[in-house]
């Protein structure tokens, strides 16, 4: 099934801040990335401007608030208004974080991780299920960063990602700045990491810069993308097919052109292994 997606190429996560740049520079985003949520029980405004955005670029949703490792289950009502986005926008795949962000009933207001345990694996996998009953496109989960490793792990957060992906058929959506973030704070081995991923299942990227805070490299979307982030996307590109690659700034935005000359990098990247016909 993954193998069958189209490739989209080089885009960026959709910020209105850029709305009006972005369209004069449409010939070099080749895809956009959106947050699902920004167009829940849109206003005219809002539903106008993905209107506007549909009709110019592929797009793609990324959720944020799926909650997908909630024990307790999913919300419907949330389920049910982010099924019908989807099915407004029709894309080829959406995405989800491999997280939980809301317990007991209450959203926390942030991606929390989930212990590598074979119980979360069987709730990940149950509730993927029950999404899978609302939404039949394709779906593709994120690795995310984390402030705190949970204890009594039964495998690595590798062989986690792949137990799940494995078990719940989805591609990954393998944020490197995330993956890199992780390696630097916690001390371990990126390759390590990397030879025990599926690489087939690998369907896009993210990546981005974030800043250091008491000795702590925290993901915050907010600078250039740095060299060791760039060293990782020409790994993963290649060994791994994937299909599409965004650019997640969110704060600190600098000139259009500056994020225009990353996406560039990352086609040069691209085509350095020969990969999309660029």
């Amino acid at each position: 099934m993954l193998s069958h997606l189209p490739k989209l190429g080089v885009g960026l996560g959709f910020r209105p801040q850029f709305k009006s740049d972005l369209f004069l520079n449409r010939q070099q985003v080749d895809f956009l990335e959106i947050v699902a949520e920004h167009y829940l029980d849109a206003p005219p405004e809002k539903q106008e401007e993905l209107e506007l955005l549909a009709a110019h670029f592929p797009i793609i949703p990324h959720a944020i608030n799926l909650s997908l490792g909630s024990a307790e289950g999913l919300d419907i009502d949330y389920l049910r208004k982010l099924a019908a986005l989807i099915q407004q926008l029709n894309p080829p795949w959406w995405s989800e974080h491999i997280c939980f962000t809301k317990a007991g009933g209450i959203d926390i207001g942030h991606l929390s991780p989930l212990p590598y345990t074979q119980e979360a694996v069987e709730v990940l996998c149950q509730n993927i299920s029950e999404v899978r009953r609302w939404i039949d496109i394709p779906l593709i989960l994120e690795n995310i960063t984390y402030m705190v490793q949970l204890p009594d792990a039964e495998m690595t957060e590798a062989q986690f990602l792949s137990e799940v992906l494995e078990r719940s058929d989805c591609g990954l959506l393998l944020d490197i700045t995330n993956l890199y973030t992780n390696a630097v704070n916690y001390g371990y081995d990126i390759q390590n990491f990397l030879q025990e991923l599926p690489w087939e299942r690998i369907v896009q990227l993210h990546f981005v810069g974030g800043h250091w805070h008491d000795g702590i490299l925290i993901d915050s979307h907010s600078q250039s993308t740095p060299v060791e982030v760039w060293e990782l996307m020409n790994q993963v590109l290649s060994c791994a097919s994937v299909k599409g690659i965004v650019l997640e700034r969110d704060e600190n935005l600098p000139t259009f052109t500056e994020l225009i000359g990353e996406l560039q990098q990352a086609r040069e990247i691209v085509r350095s292994h020969g990969k999309w016909d660029y």
